[in-house]
């Protein structure tokens, strides 16, 4: 399928690893000029020439959204050689604390990088889509948003946050030809998932190896109904979609992409 992005240019923040990787990668293999963000100037040049060498257009920019300038860095750098018309939020982190230990400093750090971080993009960069009459924005969510864990309750919060602000832009939007929709990955199976189930799964009884410990882990955190961990290029597809023209009646919506982990009807 023609997702009908050739002409069109892309930033997808955090997209230097990880989902952000592998969605800057499909973004452009559908023939969208992508610029790859990140902090690490090595790694996102690693992922354009990537692009590159697959035949795709790309460039990089570097920058750390978590404060003003750098946020205006990065929106000033990204439309260097055109406009944005897809954005995709999904720069973020974070840190696997209990109760006890995120204390208020947590809390403002933590919503600072993975909620104000993407309203600085927004700020910047959706006037010039709404005067042109087209666009994208893509949040990326969780399903932590909806059903959080007793851990790390500062990053279940701002996944909520991140929720209800692109609702809430979606209204905001109305009639203008740009949408803005949420994409909401269970757990996917990246390098820090990894890292993380291998080393809380021997204490938990879980095994010694990755395959001993990926089936009980699936079971014991992420019980769905694929009995898997998601991949990152079935986000990145989602995304995708939303940024295609064949989403356009799509607003304010929450694609989940989780295997089934959220048990609701809506």
């Amino acid at each position: 399928m023609d997702l009908k992005l050739k002409g069109r240019r892309a930033l997808v923040t955090g997209s230097s690893a990880g989902l952000g990787e592998a969605t800057v990668k499909l973004l452009a293999a559908e023939g969208a000029a992508v610029v790859v963000h990140g902090r690490d100037k090595d790694r996102a040049e690693k992922v354009a020439d990537d692009i590159r060498t697959a035949g795709g257009t790309a460039t990089t920019v570097l920058g750390d959204l978590s404060t003003d300038e750098g946020a205006a860095n990065v929106a000033r750098a990204a439309t260097a050689d055109g406009p944005v018309d897809i954005l995709v939020n999904n720069a973020g982190f974070y840190r696997h604390l209990s109760w006890a230990q995120a204390g208020p400093d947590e809390w403002l750090d933590t919503y600072n990088v993975n909620v104000v971080s993407g309203v600085r993009m927004i700020q910047r960069l959706v006037p010039a889509m709404r005067e042109r009459g087209w666009g994208r924005v893509v949040t990326i969510g969780g399903g932590l948003a909806s059903q959080p864990m007793n851990t790390h309750p500062q990053y279940n919060a701002t996944l909520a946050a991140r929720h209800n602000l692109a609702v809430s832009l979606a209204r905001d939007l109305k009639g203008t030809g740009v949408t803005s929709n949420v994409v909401s990955p269970g757990a996917i199976l990246v390098e820090a998932t990894k890292e993380l189930v291998t080393n809380i799964g021997p204490a938990r009884g879980w095994g010694n190896t990755w395959e001993e410990i990926r089936p009980n882990a699936v079971n014991s955190l992420i019980p769905n109904d694929q009995e898997r961990f998601g991949e990152p290029d079935e986000i990145a597809a989602a995304v995708a979609y939303l940024c295609s023209d064949y989403a356009q009646y799509v607003s304010g919506a929450t694609i989940r992409v989780d295997g089934g982990l959220i048990r609701s009807a809506f």
